[in-house]
């Protein structure tokens, strides 16, 4: 039983159920409803050719606690019906922990697809989210050789983890030809010189001193080059607040689909995110990355040389370097495994886990 929730999860688990359909193995797939908007999750569905769910518990939004709790009660059933033989679990949003604490209490193995990934920083509710995940799960496919060795150091059996590669650059690979970055352009009205941005995380925008900081950084950017800022709902209101827009030189446009956003990225000069996964888009597309951050989860990317952690205040000049030197990262090597079977990878060791059982 696959659960996905939140828009991150949609493209790790299209390439697992397809590789799972292969080898026969009779699946359910659940979305909690963590992410309810069309632009957020049901595109996903039509554009990655995702079985419709089997069950959608439309949970919403709300608070931590109160978003998880629910979950937890609804899966708690959800569960007891249907009588899963492995629940598989994505990433580190809340619907991974409410689904992985349940499955646990009732004796259900957990796979988790992206296990291993740290920032250190347990002020993110995802690194929380992670951490819990990854104790309790019975197999844990990670994404990249840190996430090994994290996973060495914290003591996880040797047994439990296996190495597999990005079941979302997956979905990338195999969607790269549909991607038409001058269609999305064009509808948007861009100039073909741009920017994208990503802002979302509480550190940036919850608290309005720091997303007035970030506000200011960015028309330190947009009077550089043109910025498109496909903007979270859970952001708009703050940032707006902060008076990030209106601004001459920044385009405040709803979330895109999935084709459309890469389409986005194709395009860019560089993209400005404080997103775990566009760090890992970029780094296969070969768009330059600044990450508005102070750690990440993903230092493959920042190691494999196509992303940099930078400040708010010091952005613009980051910007304007990376504009200067016009580089552009599509002829490196992607990190190991990154190529395009992880799905199959992850579909071998849940094929053999759950017919041994």
């Amino acid at each position: 039983m696959h659960i996905a929730g939140a828009r991150p999860n949609f493209p790790k688990a299209a390439p697992v159920i397809r590789a799972l359909e292969r080898h026969g193995v009779a699946q359910r797939l659940v979305h909690t409803g963590q992410h309810y908007d069309e632009r957020m999750s049901e595109v996903f569905f039509r554009q990655l050719g995702l079985p419709e769910p089997d069950e959608n518990l439309a949970v919403g939004s709300g608070s931590h606690a109160r978003q998880t709790a629910e979950m937890m009660t609804r899966l708690e059933t959800y569960f007891q019906d249907t009588g899963p033989a492995l629940v598989v679990v994505y990433g580190d949003v809340n619907s991974t922990l409410a689904a992985t604490l349940v499955a646990t209490k009732l004796a259900i193995p957990v796979a988790h697809v992206e296990a291993g990934l740290r920032s250190f920083n347990r002020a993110m509710p995802e690194e929380i989210n992670r951490l819990v995940t990854d104790r309790l799960s019975d197999l844990l496919f990670a994404t990249s050789p840190e996430a090994l060795v994290q996973l060495g150091n914290e003591g996880i059996a040797a047994q439990k983890v296996h190495f597999v590669g990005n079941p979302m650059i997956d979905t990338l690979l195999a969607n790269r030809d549909r991607v038409e970055p001058a269609t999305i352009r064009d509808q948007l009205g861009l100039s073909e010189r741009y920017v994208v941005a990503t802002l979302h995380r509480p550190a940036n925008v919850d608290d309005a001193a720091d997303a007035a900081e970030l506000a200011k950084a960015m028309h330190g950017v947009a009077e550089q080059i043109e910025v498109v800022l496909p903007l979270h709902p859970r952001g708009r209101h703050r940032l707006a607040a902060a008076g990030l827009f209106p601004h001459p030189g920044i385009r405040v446009v709803d979330p895109q689909g999935y084709l459309e956003f890469l389409g986005l990225i194709q395009g860019a000069r560089a993209v400005l995110t404080d997103s775990g996964g566009v760090q890992e888009e970029t780094t296969v597309l070969g768009v330059p990355c600044l990450t508005l951050r102070a750690e990440t989860e993903r230092p493959v990317t920042i190691t494999h040389g196509t992303n940099r952690l930078v400040t708010r205040a010091g952005l613009a000049d980051e910007v304007r370097a990376l504009l200067a030197a016009d580089r552009r990262t599509a002829d490196w090597p992607v990190p190991p495994l990154w190529d395009g079977r992880a799905g199959e990878r992850i579909a071998e060791v849940i094929a053999e886990f759950v017919g041994s059982r």
